[in-house]
């Protein structure tokens, strides 16, 4: 259970309540164990009178009227008290559930880019869902019975003792069995377990790969193949299922056998000693009640111990990734710092971990407040891995990038991204409203700043031809719009948080010639006073900057205006020349 030990800070936040529940639990469990007691009782008063003992009828009446009373009254106590003791105990695993989801999706956000280059999204939604789901059952139900096994076992062991001390012993006899029984399957449980659930995630995967490219399953008409294949992973992922299951089936048919073996004992063993004259009918009746009472305590062993295995394994799954450190992280004693927008990359180079490519190679650049820079290059010559760069989702492997002469290193994270409005090469929408996707840019912005927005990015003259214009609900990620559109919006979500550093890669590239100017003269004008990068494979798009830079394998070839790159001959020249013949 080592993997658990990180679940105690929820024990500690929790205290309270399940301090609660745990009284309530023993106090039930004390009530109900009253019953064998007072029928025993009942009985040995019958068996007075059946004897000659006790002569008074009438006062045998009212002793079993009263018993009747006290086993009704226990019994609905009991039930009273079992409903607090699961409003306590099983709401608060419904709270620990939430929060170590939330502390499991916070950390997700942590993690670099390369944590998720690494990990494919099927796993990380099977351990945030189903493995914290069955961790969330070691917190609820196997914390409930395990108090209920252990209340109804020693209390009622005891009482069993004090009435009959060898009956008892005799009737104990299967439960050594028992506990060795349950070690063993508690370990192949454990075991099956790990290999079910990841199973479980790479079903999960091969589900959201599928349904994230529908279309191209579509176009390429291989839905065949696509089935055949989640078939055959179905189905290995049902035989660990099925292994698991059948392993698990084994505990309660060998419990039953050990409780209606010690049923008979107690009918055998019990009845030759009452014969005897060694105990009383009562003892009989009351140890069968007994037996029938920790028939589901003991029971539960077995369950508690495949739900703790089972949490056990999915904790384990889970800690592998909360162990995972951030790679970019801010520094202890950094602070949040206003930003002006100077930015100086100095001798930088990136050589990336993952794959051990080298995308830039000692890069020298600056660009002032206000300023445009321009980046072009064939693809994989290091374009976008600059823009990473200067929005830390990687760090420089040799060299230093300066934010407005501070090492961007010594900046907090949050103090550069708040100030960077940044539009991908492959814009990401989410599914929800046009309007809720602009606000991810600016959370409070008014109507008036969202279509302002959209009117300087062009796209605002196609969403009020929507039937629910602003409200209309887009598909996952985006998939009822253009290629066009979603870029558009993509902008006006990076513009209207109105931030230092605007960055733009390459996300015109789906828009007409005609809306490129259009939207390229409104963000000339909105971007004066912010520091702008541009990447694009359009010279088009670039011609209007203050400084352009071109790259090829991850080093500058060239950088200037763009009217003094037209008069050097070089990639940039013939660019420009083999972009104006095709128009």
């Amino acid at each position: 259970m080592k993997e658990l030990k990180h679940l105690n800070k929820y024990f500690f936040k929790y205290k309270y309540p399940l301090l609660t529940g745990l009284i309530i639990t023993v106090l039930a469990q004390l009530l109900a164990l009253q019953i064998p007691k007072i029928i025993s009782s009942s009985l040995n008063i019958v068996e007075k009178y059946q004897l000659n003992e006790v002569s008074d009828l009438a006062s045998v009446k009212k002793t079993l009227f009263y018993n009747i009373l006290l086993i009704i009254g226990a019994t609905l106590l009991s039930g009273f008290l079992t409903f607090l003791k699961r409003q306590k105990i099983i709401v608060t695993s419904r709270l620990i559930e939430f929060d170590m989801k939330n502390e499991i999706f916070n950390h997700y956000q942590k993690l670099s880019l390369n944590f998720y280059k690494n990990n494919r999204t099927g796993d990380l939604m099977n351990r945030i869902s189903e493995d914290v789901s069955k961790v969330r059952i070691y917190f609820g139900p196997a914390i409930m019975y395990t108090i209920n096994m252990i209340v109804l076992f020693f209390i009622g062991f005891i009482q069993m003792i004090q009435i009959a001390p060898k009956l008892t012993l005799y009737v104990f006899i299967p439960f050594p069995i028992l506990s060795i029984s349950i070690f063993l399957l508690s370990r192949e449980i454990n075991r099956k377990t790990k290999i079910t659930q990841q199973y479980l995630s790479k079903l999960t995967t091969y589900s959201q790969e599928f349904f994230s490219a529908i279309d191209v399953v579509k176009s390429y008409s291989i839905e065949k193949i696509i089935t055949k294949n989640f078939d055959t992973l179905a189905n290995e992922t049902k035989n660990k299922n099925l292994d698991l299951t059948t392993t698990q089936a084994f505990f309660f048919p060998l419990m039953i056998l050990l409780i209606g073996i010690s049923n008979i004992l107690v009918i055998y063993i019990g009845g030759k000693q009452y014969i005897a004259g060694e105990i009383k009918i009562g003892v009989i009746a009351s140890f069968i009640i007994y037996i029938n009472l920790l028939t589901w305590p003991v029971t539960l062993i077995g369950w508690v111990t495949s739900m703790v295995q089972q949490a056990e394994a999915s904790q384990k799954r889970i800690n592998q990734f909360l162990k995972q450190t951030p790679e970019i992280q801010s520094k202890i004693n950094s602070k949040q710092t206003e930003i002006n927008g100077n930015i100086e990359f100095k001798n930088v180079s990136l050589t990336y971990k993952d794959s051990n490519i080298t995308a830039l190679k000692n890069i020298n650049f600056s660009v002032k407040k206000g300023q445009t820079l321009a980046i072009l290059g064939k693809t994989g010559s290091g374009k976008s891995s600059i823009v990473n760069l200067i929005s830390r989702l990687y760090d420089c492997s040799d060299g230093t990038i300066f934010i407005d002469d501070i090492p961007i290193k010594d900046y907090n994270l949050n103090s550069i991204r708040n100030k960077i409005g940044f539009v991908p090469q492959e814009p990401f929408l989410f599914s929800d409203t046009i309007e809720n996707n602009i606000k991810f840019g600016k959370e409070d912005a008014t109507k008036d700043e969202i279509i302002e927005a959209c009117k300087n990015t062009a796209i605002h003259n196609n969403i009020i031809t929507f039937k629910n214009k602003y409200n209309t609900i887009l598909g996952e990620r985006g998939v009822t719009l253009s290629g066009g559109q979603k870029q558009r919006i993509s902008i006006a979500r990076a513009i209207i948080k109105n931030p230092k550093i605007l960055i733009f890669d390459d996300c015109l590239s789906a828009v007409d010639t005609k809306t490129e100017e259009q939207i390229l003269s409104n963000l000339h004008k909105i971007s004066k006073d912010k520091t702008t990068f541009i990447i694009s494979h359009r010279v088009s798009s670039v011609k209007n900057a203050d400084k352009i830079i071109v790259l090829d394998k991850g080093k500058i070839i060239q950088q200037g205006t763009h009217n003094e790159l037209l008069t050097v001959n070089g990639y940039y020249k013939y660019l420009y020349e083999q972009q104006l013949s095709k128009k």
